[in-house]
């Protein structure tokens, strides 16, 4: 409204801030910006929402963690709590105590269905979004119990012959608790299924229990309703709205309220007969007792139903027909079928980066998320998500993710254009008006390339990636800029319009041209020649952003002398035990970024690829996930959502450039085969693979006077010529449909 405009809003907050003794926020808030270029806007809403939620926890979770620490608390908080362990964080002047040194959980669910339950590293099972939790433990009167998060050793795995599971077994020297969860189909619906199995020599008490928390704090539980009219089926409903169920009745049950103290307080007291719990404060917990005779093992069922929102899919149809990947490095292949599986939970329609923290939709993750589906085969994934672009574009043509960020028009088209190259099809009509829009935004976002400052031609400046730092120029934007044009000239002439397609593609070089131009007087102020964040900033981390260049966008070639001197840069300074350390925000080591500059030493023929890519596989957790990114130490996650998806989908893209990739309208078979994997006996296989040219299969067999290279295809363009280039042979190129060659040893050591 108008009067919103005038409204003497500022002096207002001002003049009560003061008056109360803080800080005056306007004059602060101008302060803040001033550590960055001035810009349209300062930062983000989205993310500003986003923080006070997590903040809003971490408030809430100072005030009811610290005092009563003889509750159970999940497995991130006995850790970060305890004084003696590596994961301990000083809480003095801290307002709020958010989950910093153990962001690690892992989801189960099924294809089509955007209900993502989540399983903490000692099975904690959070069913419900941001909800509440189950935790499983077992207990013996007057002896230690066993509860899994005060374990510090416990085993996890992810299992995925029978769809998508996580088993969790944790033990003492008499006791034995097995967690499974998974989602199952029931009657055309979804209902979250945990099981556990406890085991003890001596008589015990299997106790599963709910807990108003999950791994990011305190979820509040006011009420708790005792179900008993469902004949033989038995459970609780919580806070009025979601239910749990036991498949077999209960020895007994407790119930407690914050007043009193954790139900774990309670087990050994007489069972009250309660139907109804109350918790003004929002702490109520419940137990559910089932007796474990001695010397035997009692199994206990749980379901959670989810309300019917789409009919889930089934596993095996939904990966079937995927690029199946087969090398002799277990840990990798695992890794690898885990990603796969991550990406198809996590892109039931719409795309999300992760199952909780990430629950929601942005360009710059679904653009390489996206790729890695169109690399698979899943094509018909990411059109369903391209056909979702068109409610996320303003009537200006700006695709919103997030408000100041740049990049986002460029990575939407990127990934259309992507779309129609690996599919081999034309742009749909209906994208038409869409990717216009799209491309005129982009040009008329540009400053103008007059008078010659740094910054002359590029984008303003924005906010960006959050990890590259307060609002500036920066170079990743403007080359997701100018890869977007590119893209939009080729889409464009698919619709027939060769004179527009033209004319962005000539927009397009034009915008290298300016980000050229702008380097050169980097080097001229800062005298090298690597790529800082923006033309304003010295070499730092956030060097890292300008990379993109050189992957995924490839319009800096393999050997641009700035792209190989700014990976230099960071492998020097950058890297911490293996992988890229992000000083900015994340202040971890981040696994999809340590992968890209693996992408770029990949296309540079540098060996130390192979040494990035197994830094990034010792940072997967027991289940096959990365968080965003991990802390030094704890190798525990400290930032982001505890499962990223863009890490997986990096992950697969990594694996397939080692066997396919494009590079100038050819493809380069093997380039990223380890040496090791050409000593033994088994074939090497990768494919159906789709490629811009088309799908191809690829078999390495291994032999002591040189591996056998054959392939096979299925080409939907003029077929390409093929380099095969496997480390440690003399490369051969081909530009037959499907062959067979073998590759003779290089004398000398292998480059």
């Amino acid at each position: 409204m108008r009067w919103q405009r005038w409204f003497p809003w500022k002096f207002i907050i001002r003049k009560l801030a003061v008056s109360q003794g803080f800080l005056d926020p306007v004059l602060l808030l101008a302060r803040l910006s001033r550590f960055g270029q001035p810009s349209e806007v300062a930062a983000p809403a989205e993310l500003l929402r986003a923080a006070s939620v997590l903040h809003a926890r971490g408030l809430i979770n100072s005030q009811v963690i610290q005092y009563n620490l003889d509750w159970v608390w999940p497995y991130w908080i006995v850790r970060q709590f305890d004084p003696k362990d590596h994961s301990f964080i000083p809480r003095a002047f801290s307002l709020t105590h958010i989950n910093l040194t153990h962001r690690n959980w892992t989801a189960v669910g099924l294809p089509d269905l955007a209900e993502f339950p989540i399983v903490d590293p000692r099975g904690l099972l959070t069913p419900v979004y941001d909800g509440w939790s189950l935790d499983g433990w077992i207990i013996r009167e007057g002896q230690s119990p066993l509860i899994p998060a005060r374990s510090r050793e416990c085993v996890q795995k992810l299992r995925m012959k029978e769809g998508l599971s996580i088993w969790t077994s944790t033990e003492s020297k008499e006791l034995r608790l097995e967690v499974a969860v998974q989602m199952i189909s029931k009657e055309k619906s979804a209902a979250c299924q945990m099981k556990l199995k406890g085991s003890a020599k001596t008589g015990a008490q299997l106790v599963v229990s709910l807990r108003p928390y999950n791994p990011e704090g305190v979820s509040f539980v006011h009420q708790i309703k005792l179900i008993q009219d469902a004949p033989g089926c038995p459970g609780w409903e919580i806070n009025g709205k979601e239910k749990v169920f036991f498949e077999e009745k209960p020895d007994s049950m407790r119930f407690s309220r914050f007043q009193i103290g954790d139900v774990y307080r309670r087990l050994e007291e007489p069972e009250a007969e309660e139907a109804v719990m109350d918790c003004p404060v929002g702490m109520a917990t419940a137990a559910a007792l089932f007796k474990i005779p001695a010397g035997q093992t009692r199994e206990v069922t749980v379901h959670i139903p989810f309300a019917k929102t789409a009919e889930p899919g089934r596993w095996d149809s939904a990966i079937s027909g995927t690029c199946s990947l087969q090398i002799p490095n277990p840990r990798w292949q695992f890794l690898y079928d885990a990603a796969v599986r991550s990406l198809v939970l996590h892109a039931p329609g719409d795309i999300y980066p992760g199952p909780y923290t990430y629950k929601r939709f942005w360009f710059r993750d679904a653009a390489f998320i996206m790729h890695a589906l169109l690399c698979l085969g899943l094509g018909k994934r990411a059109e369903k998500v391209i056909d979702l672009f068109p409610k996320r574009q303003t009537p200006a043509g700006y695709f919103l993710s997030q408000e100041g960020e740049w990049d986002s028009n460029g990575e939407a088209l990127w990934a259309m254009e992507r779309f129609c190259a690996i599919m081999g099809h034309p742009p749909k009509l209906k994208w038409k008006e869409m990717i216009f829009r799209a491309a005129g935004w982009i040009r008329r976002k540009r400053l103008p390339a007059a008078p010659p400052t740094p910054h002359a031609g590029l984008f303003p400046a924005g906010y960006s990636a959050e990890h590259l730092g307060p609002s500036d120029y920066y170079y990743w934007d403007d080359f997701w800029g100018a890869a977007g044009l590119q893209a939009a000239s080729e889409l464009v002439r698919g619709y027939g319009d060769l004179r527009l397609a033209q004319d962005l593609l000539n927009d397009g070089n034009g915008f290298l041209q300016c980000i050229d131009r702008s380097l050169s007087t980097v080097t001229q102020r800062f005298k090298t020649i690597a790529m800082p964040a923006s033309p304003y900033r010295r070499l730092d981390p956030g060097a890292i952003g300008s990379i993109a260049g050189g992957y995924p966008l490839k319009v800096l070639g393999p050997d641009d002398p700035r792209l190989r001197a700014t990976v230099e840069y960071l492998l020097k300074h950058c890297f911490f035990r293996g992988g890229f350390f992000q000083d900015m925000s994340h202040s971890g080591i981040n696994p999809y970024l340590t992968l890209d500059v693996a992408q770029v030493l990949l296309r540079q023929a540098d060996p130390r690829c192979a040494e990035l890519i197994q830094s990034v596989a010792d940072l997967a957790s027991p289940t096959g996930q990365w968080p965003e990114a991990v802390h030094p130490w704890t190798k525990g996650g400290c930032m982001g959502d505890g499962q990223h998806i863009w890490a997986a989908a990096e992950w697969i893209l990594m694996l397939r450039n080692c066997f396919v990739r494009e590079e100038a309208g050819r493809l380069i078979l093997g380039s990223g085969l380890l040496p090791e994997w050409l000593i033994q006996e088994k074939p090497l296989f990768f494919g159906p693979a789709p490629t811009e040219f088309g799908v191809i299969s690829v078999t390495i067999k291994p032999h002591r006077d040189g591996p056998i290279v054959s392939w096979t295809a299925q080409w939907h363009r003029p077929p390409p010529f093929l380099e095969i280039r496997i480390p440690g042979f003399h490369p051969i190129t081909e530009d037959a449909a499907e062959g067979t060659v073998r590759l003779k040893p290089v004398e000398g050591p292998a480059l």
